[in-house]
């Protein structure tokens, strides 16, 4: 067949077709009687036409896919091709079932070797998606077997083939496209002597399956965050400081987002209201005001309609400082994450500890991470996220100078790519020489994510000017993350080799 001469379109079978539809069975399976009768495969296009999909060449039907909805939990344990079809050869498509059942692939003779399998099996996949159906279940026949019948069993032929040790013309095409072997089933087709009567259960799982059948409990698929870059500046109380963080939770909620993130230590200014003579006792002096603002935070998230994660502040506890971040829900609930790891500027000037607990939140738009500043330049905690289904990472931080930050950007770059998560950081500027340590600022938020076809070139969604107040608003789609985890052009989280690495949290004693 000449490329030139090829026109090739998708669409759905008709009655009219059959003529061409039992010529293209009967080419496809001689061994097996061939062709399906007309009152079969009419049967099929009136119960479920989306599901009979056809690939015309200039008008003529080159190749053919058949499919009917079932019911998952049905056929996705052992069954016969009788369960399927009964013996009149009626096939019936249950309208109310969760799963998608191939039946028969057929290609013409003379379009062989052009991947048109491929293009039907993706248009399954499609379909599959838009059906909002749970996934894809066939029973794949096992035609090199006979072969090989005397030397192996069932399994340790499919487990060569898997290997790429055997090739099978079905099964290895079946594998190639991400079907998953589930099961073997015995006696599946009796009369198929090629397989010895044996077939596979195949599976290929719709990721973006959503179970859930109101609108209110369904999972968000674009979600909408605004990063706060905040100008530090004096302040003469803790209210006008408290203005300053409505003012933003105001704006950004304007824009409907889901989540406003504040940076690390953003009211640190507030240090320049008291009279320390040094820099233990001024961090011990803002953290008297933490309560203040989790509280006042906690009911912008409510009156706003936004999540809130806090930026950070200091956590006076047991005579010991932390650094902590606060997860302000929508709902009123209120979440925390300390910082695990120190910098010597916090543990010489500062005398803060590091905490000893990570976890992922579960919010209504995602599930969502904090690291904050440092944290995220230690690979081992995203990762430890990325094993408990992380979505968002969110890291509030604070650097003085541009090596600084670039340590926080470079670092939150790569916690995306091998995570395959959206990061989003936000710092502060502005200089305020009045208050020590806060004399010098450097920040360019940013929402930063994987690297694959699906995402931007640079791996970077968006982000701000550098040392300007300002917001910065961003969509993350959250089903380009879930096709990524399956399909993407890698899969780091796939692939990592975990019979020879693992990355654990040690029990602490109580």
């Amino acid at each position: 067949m000449s490329a030139e001469k090829t026109h090739l379109e998708i669409c759905n079978l008709t009655r009219e077709q059959y003529p061409q539809i039992k010529t293209l069975m009967d080419q496809a399976y001689p061994d097996l009687g061939g062709a399906w009768p007309s009152h079969t495969i009419f049967r099929l296009i009136d119960q479920f036409p989306e599901g009979q999909i056809g690939i015309v060449d200039d008008g003529v039907l080159v190749g053919l896919a058949l499919s009917v909805q079932v019911d998952y939990t049905r056929f996705s344990n052992p069954h016969t091709y009788e369960d399927i079809a009964d013996g009149h050869d009626r096939v019936f498509s249950d309208t109310d079932g969760d799963a998608l059942y191939g039946l028969d692939v057929a290609i013409s003779e003379s379009h062989r070797g052009m991947r048109l399998g491929r293009r039907l099996y993706d248009a399954r996949k499609e379909l599959c998606r838009q059906y909002n159906l749970r996934a894809i279940l066939a029973g794949g026949r096992i035609p090199r077997y006979y072969n090989h019948s005397s030397e192996m069993t069932p399994m340790e032929y499919i487990a060569k083939v898997d290997q790429k040790e055997l090739y099978d013309p079905i099964l290895s095409f079946q594998l190639s496209n991400d079907f998953q072997v589930k099961r073997l089933l015995k006696k599946y087709l009796p009369e198929d002597q090629e397989s010895v009567g044996y077939a596979t259960l195949l599976e290929w799982n719709n990721i973006m399956y959503e179970p859930t059948d109101t609108v209110l409990e369904s999972t968000k698929s674009i979600v909408r965050v605004g990063a706060v870059q905040w100008q530090m500046r004096c302040v003469e109380s803790v209210e006008e400081m408290l203005k300053q963080v409505e003012y933003f939770v105001d704006t950004v909620s304007d824009y409907k987002s889901d989540f406003i993130l504040f940076p690390e230590f953003f009211n640190a200014p507030l240090m320049g209201l008291g009279n320390q003579s040094n820099q233990t006792e001024a961090i011990r002096y803002l953290a008297e005001y933490t309560e203040t603002f989790k509280n006042a935070m906690s009911r912008m998230a409510i009156e706003y309609n936004a999540n809130i994660i806090t930026g950070s502040m200091p956590l006076a506890e047991d005579d010991k400082i932390y650094n902590v971040s606060y997860l302000c829900h929508r709902s009123g609930k209120i979440d925390e994450q300390r910082k695990i790891h120190i910098t010597p500027h916090e543990q010489n000037d500062w005398v803060i500890q590091g905490g000893d607990k990570i976890a992922v939140f579960d919010t209504d738009a995602g599930r969502v991470g904090i690291q904050i500043c440092y944290d995220v330049e230690f690979p081992e905690l995203s990762r430890i996220l990325a094993k408990q289904g992380l979505d968002i990472l969110f890291v509030p931080f604070w650097t003085d100078t541009k090596n600084s930050y670039l340590r926080v950007r470079h670092c939150a770059q790569a916690r995306a790519i091998e995570n395959e998560c959206y990061v989003v950081i936000a710092g502060s500027v502005g200089n305020l020489p009045e208050v020590e340590s806060l004399d010098v600022q450097y920040s360019q938020s940013a929402v930063l994510t994987p690297s694959d076809f699906s995402f931007p070139h640079d791996a970077t969604l968006n982000e701000a000017t550098p040392n300007t107040e300002m917001l910065l608003f961003s969509d993350l789609d959250m089903d380009k993350l879930k096709i990524l985890h399956s399909e993407g052009t890698v899969r780091n989280l796939k692939d990592r080799r975990e019979d020879l690495y693992e990355v654990i949290v040690k029990k602490r004693d109580v």
